[in-house]
């Protein structure tokens, strides 16, 4: 039976829970240098704000462009260069430009190294659900999640530990419709940073609350 337990190193660090902006800046840290990584919509975008440009990092957009900058502001923005979530953003030296079928290609055909993706579940073996809740009126669409999660060599999961009515977003097997089987590598959230495997998943970090504490909230 897999699990979910807290790594013998772990590291508790005091504070608060991480804004939304530190766990951005959480995530890219963790980003090796050079690769190729495409950015999910919602919360995951703000990691290109930071990304060092010296990194060498290169971002990938479904809607199709290689070497996608931070978001545009004031006179950067130019309504025709957006990403997938159709917010502006600016353009690196050595930018490109392609038709959507050759982005999916790139997304498909393992040549992404990492992406990043919001969650509704993840389970403790990576399992992942981030398309749909299956609640009524709800409109299902999946976009390119399932090629993003299948295709990249890495995946990088940054959501809320919690939902709204305080259930677990982490879980044993998830309940809602599946986008990818054992694919997620990593899970970002305010309070941790949690390993996921065949083995089950593993508390690696922890902000602003004790490795022990968040355990027993998870599990309880």
């Amino acid at each position: 039976m897999t699990t979910l337990t807290v790594a013998g190193d772990v590291v508790e660090h005091g504070g608060h829970r991480l804004a939304k902006g530190d766990m951005a800046s959480r995530v890219a840290d963790d980003i090796p240098t050079g690769s190729y990584v495409n950015l999910g919509i919602g919360q995951p975008t703000l990691i290109a704000d930071y990304l060092e440009p010296e990194r060498g990092v290169v971002l990938h957009t479904e809607n199709g462009m290689l070497g996608m900058g931070p978001a545009a502001e004031g006179d950067e923005v130019d309504l025709d260069l957006t990403n997938a979530g159709k917010v502006p953003v600016t353009e690196l030296p050595g930018a490109s430009y392609f038709h959507h079928a050759d982005s999916f290609a790139m997304m498909r055909g393992g040549h992404l190294d990492v992406c990043v993706l919001g969650a509704f579940q993840v389970s403790y073996v990576g399992d992942l659900a981030n398309w749909h809740t299956g609640a009524p009126g709800a409109i299902p669409a999946v976009g390119g999640a399932m090629d993003l999660a299948i295709g990249a060599k890495s995946v990088y999961v940054m959501m809320s530990l919690f939902a709204k009515d305080g259930s677990v977003k982490l879980v044993p097997r998830c309940t809602y419709p599946l986008t990818g089987l054992g694919c997620v590598n990593r899970v970002y959230t305010p309070e941790s940073v949690i390993e996921c495997g065949r083995g089950g998943a593993v508390i690696a970090e922890t902000f602003g609350i004790g490795a022990d504490e968040l355990l027993a909230r998870l599990t309880s």
